[in-house]
């Protein structure tokens, strides 16, 4: 039985170092290009398994060699690919980054055969699906198969972790089902419809559309956690920072981790902030993604709590 079963993209990653990010007609040289494995659900798959989860993904590949690699990469990293099948007829999923110096990125994607799987596949993965306790889905594959899983884990008692990422429209019985919602700031503001700057706002907000919780993530400023209780602002340690790339995706995680393993939210999201921090010291999605060694250095006194 996986602990967290995830949903989601398996992408090759084409990041673009630069000075400065080109304006409309212009020609940026001198950029140093660097391949790693990506996507979303594989990122937050491994990053889960990295911190001790059994986790099991469902998602697809084209027949190319990429698509070898990528699910070779998720086994090698401890995830079970029993449900990930390779496609003839479509490309491998792909994302092309830029990061400037100051470690911020920009992304486009090209989801390939991301999107050749619906609600029939997910069905087929039914009795595994039945069994996990954490559901974590991201919006670079079809909605429709996000929701049909997502109906399958909460008919059987499993809880449903939505990363609305990429921000797309979604059904309000997504986000009823979602416990929690985990959204960064600009997600939010999508969500909302609205161009409101308080994170605390914004976090109360996204509960009135129906999700039990939300995770507001704020980047150096950490994570604000929305309940029908309480407003608590989780805040960030002090990093410097090499490369944004992953951080989201570590959060996305550690936080399924936690509460796979049964820990309340109001423990699980500081210690997925800590995640996030470690993210964005280093190099890459995957690349970057942490042991809990790596969150215990953080800390420094040991405590990952």
């Amino acid at each position: 039985m996986a602990g967290v079963f995830v949903v989601g993209s398996i992408n090759q990653d084409f990041v673009l170092r630069v000075e400065r990010r080109p304006e409309p007609g212009e020609t940026v040289t001198d950029a140093e290009l660097s391949l790693f494995p990506g996507g979303k659900g594989a990122n937050q798959a491994i990053a889960a398994a990295r911190l001790g989860a059994e986790v099991l993904m469902l998602g697809r590949v084209g027949e190319d060699a990429f698509g070898q690699d990528l699910v070779k990469n998720l086994r090698d990293n401890g995830v079970d690919t029993s449900c990930i099948e390779a496609l003839p007829d479509a490309p491998t999923g792909s994302a092309f980054i830029t990061v400037t110096p100051d470690g911020e990125n920009a992304i486009v994607v090209s989801p390939g055969a991301n999107r050749r799987f619906g609600p029939q596949e997910v069905e087929t993965a039914f009795e595994d699906l039945r069994q996990a306790r954490v559901l974590v889905a991201q919006l670079e594959v079809d909605v429709d198969a996000v929701e049909t899983a997502a109906c399958i884990a909460a008919v059987n008692g499993g809880r449903f972790l939505l990363n609305l990422a990429p921000p797309r429209e979604v059904s309000d019985t997504l986000l009823r089902l979602s416990d929690p919602l985990v959204v960064n700031e600009h997600e939010a503001r999508f969500l909302l419809g609205e161009d409101e700057r308080d994170p605390e706002k914004l976090a109360r907000g996204l509960l009135e559309l129906g999700p039990s919780s939300a995770v507001l993530t704020s980047g150096a400023a950490g994570a604000i956690l929305a309940t029908g209780e309480l407003t608590h602002h989780f805040p960030a340690l002090e990093v410097e920072v090499v490369d944004t790339t992953g951080a989201g995706d570590a959060f996305v995680g550690a936080l399924a981790t936690r509460l796979a393993e049964g820990t309340p939210l109001e423990e699980a999201v500081p210690y997925a902030v800590l995640a996030g921090a470690v993210a964005v010291t280093r190099e890459g999605a995957q690349g970057s993604l942490p042991t809990p060694e790596d969150i215990e250095k953080l800390t420094g006194d040991g405590s990952t709590a």
